[in-house]
């Protein structure tokens, strides 16, 4: 025993020291050194941060987001990469210097509204609001180029599309009519049919953001984009939006969300040519704006049916469909449920 001893003696020695030399480093690395990221843009170090998630963070928010003001989005093509590294502790980091020059190689856009006429870009202006109310006024007016005129959300890169007063882009634009012709119940003025009423609609105006289980599970009515969303308001109502707008072609086929009965079909006011399908357990969907009915009240549907299509009927200011989702009366935001 004494003799295996013997011959470990110098071993231990010489891992006892081995082990002391890399404490002595480590803690002379610990107390010179610290941790960091190298960051590379397109291959070159440009820079050193310390919380590489925090710093990508804010690059992909300002890429997704603009700076919320004038620019909408920016389109980089190449994001930084990252590389972990020890430096003195005295080597500060310099993340505004790297979000700027990964920024300054991005091209911004610009969100801006173009007024279409004939579906061709005619002015600019710079918010939804203005556009709203150059449609709005031509409306009133009962201008008779309305139909043809609507408007777009336009992202450039280019800042200085020239941008027009919306007092001047209505009095351009405006066709007064020939001759006044009085309403006409199953016409409205834009030659739009209105199709004669059937069965029972509630329109109250109260409305709840509570997730409730419906029991059942919708499917989305049409296939576009969002234009207006649950609860907001606007010029051209006079209370919170009882629904979700949902921008899509004149024409275009709108689907049952569920299974059930029609209990409404028919034209109501400002929602235009509308269908309301009753699912049970005081479930309601609407389908409003309609350009055509495909059925009838007390008619049987069937989830994803073909029940009418998309138009700018009622009180609208271009095709699309506004959805709306009531238990017992009472309006829900839709995107608790759909898209």
């Amino acid at each position: 025993m004494k003799a295996i001893l013997f011959h470990l003696k110098k071993p231990i020695k010489l891992l006892i020291l081995i082990l002391l030399g890399v404490f002595l480093i480590g803690t002379l690395l610990y107390f010179l050194y610290k941790p960091m990221y190298a960051v590379y843009l397109d291959g070159k170090l440009v820079g050193y941060t310390e919380e590489k998630t925090k710093l990508q963070d804010r690059i992909n928010s300002y890429v997704k987001s603009g700076d919320g003001k004038k620019i909408a989005f920016y389109e980089i093509e190449e994001l930084p990469s990252y590389e972990i590294c020890y430096s003195k502790k005295d080597l500060k980091n310099n993340d505004d210097e790297i979000f700027e020059k990964v920024i300054s190689q991005g091209t911004p856009y610009y969100k801006q509204y173009a007024i279409l006429v004939n579906k061709e870009e005619k002015y600019y202006v710079s918010d939804y609001k203005s556009a709203e109310k150059v449609i709005n006024t031509l409306k009133e007016k009962k201008s008779t180029n309305i139909k043809n005129i609507s408007y777009s959300v336009k992202y450039s890169s280019d800042e200085k599309l020239e941008e027009t007063d919306t007092e001047k882009i209505v009095s351009s634009l405006y066709k007064k009519p020939e001759v006044k012709k009085p309403e006409v119940e199953s016409i409205s003025y834009s030659g739009t049919i209105r199709y004669k009423s059937a069965g029972t609609v509630s329109t109250s105006l109260n409305i709840s953001n509570k997730k409730v289980a419906l029991g059942i599970t919708l499917k989305k009515p049409v296939s576009g984009t969002i234009s207006s969303k649950f609860g907001v308001r606007s010029s051209i109502r006079k209370s919170a939006h009882t629904g979700l707008d949902i921008a899509a072609p004149k024409g275009r086929d709108i689907k049952a969300a569920a299974t059930g009965t029609v209990s409404y079909a028919g034209w109501k006011g400002s929602y235009g040519n509308l269908i309301v399908i009753s699912h049970g357990n005081g479930i309601q969907t609407y389908y409003a704006h309609c350009s055509k009915l495909n059925v009838t009240a007390g008619q049987n549907i069937s989830q994803g049916q073909v029940i009418g299509k998309v138009g700018s009927t009622g009180n609208s200011t271009g095709p699309h469909l506004h959805f709306e989702v009531r238990i017992n009366g009472v309006a829900h935001n839709p995107q608790n449920y759909l898209y």
